[in-house]
């Protein structure tokens, strides 16, 4: 009767769980990042590449962050139900099985691979492969509980994908996907140790040691600024190196400048009140910075395409 039990228990989670459910499992939100510079790391690269390949390439990359989501949410069921902004996630919900999460995750991340690597080449498939192997595996697995830098050394997951673009063109590296990489490396410790601060009772009620639980509030308030400070300069690079221009240099300059506001906010907070502020103004406010440099790649992209089609551009 027990195992009966146990059984209907899994039918009645199963039925429970809907396509919702299971796109809650990829990190949605995050997973637009992931799509987002991984599309300016393909756009850049020098060399064409056909657009129905090119967009293949986009959602076999969006696939296999969405795997390295699932993977993480299956091994951290546990502790996902001792947070609340993790609680009602589909797993500690119990609308999805860890099992289901599981087959779900492997499954994408195989052929996300797969495809990736028959569409366009195998370095491509092979970084991919390797993104999702230290997103699940070393920082979910092997860092996240056990040191307080597993922000800093698991951001190289997170900073992969316009590599992973990029390669999907031209099937090698190059200096410009590196420093694109280096910039979301530097970017994920300030952003997500200002989440951090906010919700240091809920990674200790986990167990989970972020910086703020192990080294403490003051430390972590100096190393937002201490990152923010390399970061600024750093995500100028593009310009030294000739690949980005003036609107990149506007959002640079501009998103650098408030960066750095954010950051000495963070630090001379006077009262928890007005530090849970700042925290949130520097993780969202971040994103935007974040998204106003790749943006502006973007635009610049599209106006170098667009430039020989305007009055004058054949000349």
């Amino acid at each position: 009767m027990s195992d009966l039990g146990a059984d209907l228990r899994r039918e009645t989670l199963i039925s429970n769980a809907d396509p919702a459910d299971f796109l809650a499992l990829l990190k949605p939100r995050v997973m637009s990042l992931v799509v987002f510079t991984a599309l300016v790391g393909l756009l850049l690269a020098p060399g064409a590449i056909h657009p129905v390949i090119g967009a293949t390439a986009i959602l076999a990359i969006a696939v296999g962050g969405g795997a390295s989501g699932a993977l993480n949410m299956w091994y951290e069921a546990e502790t996902d139900a001792l947070m609340r902004r993790t609680a009602n996630r589909p797993i500690p919900a119990g609308r999805v099985t860890r099992e289901e999460a599981l087959a779900f995750g492997l499954c994408l991340a195989f052929f996300s691979v797969m495809v990736l690597g028959l569409a366009t080449n195998w370095v491509a498939a092979g970084l991919l492969a390797f993104t999702i192997f230290f997103y699940a595996v070393v920082y979910t697995m092997l860092l996240k509980r056990r040191t307080a830098q597993n922000i800093v050394i698991g951001g190289a997951a997170g900073a992969l994908p316009p590599v992973i673009g990029w390669a999907a063109v031209t099937g090698s590296l190059a200096v410009e996907p590196l420093v694109l990489f280096a910039i979301i490396f530097l970017w994920t410790p300030p952003h997500f140790w200002a989440l951090a601060l906010v919700k240091s009772g809920d990674y200790g009620r986990a167990g989970i040691p972020m910086l703020p639980n192990v080294a403490g509030e003051r430390a972590t308030r100096m190393q937002i600024l201490l990152y923010t400070l390399v970061l600024v300069p750093f995500a100028l690079v593009p310009l030294a190196l000739g690949f980005a221009g003036p609107v990149y240099a506007v959002a640079g300059f501009g998103g650098g400048l408030l960066m750095l506001v954010w950051a000495f906010a963070i630090l001379r907070a006077p009262t928890p009140d007005r530090l849970a502020r700042a925290c949130w103004r520097m993780f969202g406010g971040s994103i935007l910075y974040l998204f106003a440099l790749f943006a502006a790649l973007l635009l610049e992209w599209s106006a170098g395409r667009l430039a020989p089609l305007l009055p004058g551009g054949w000349a």
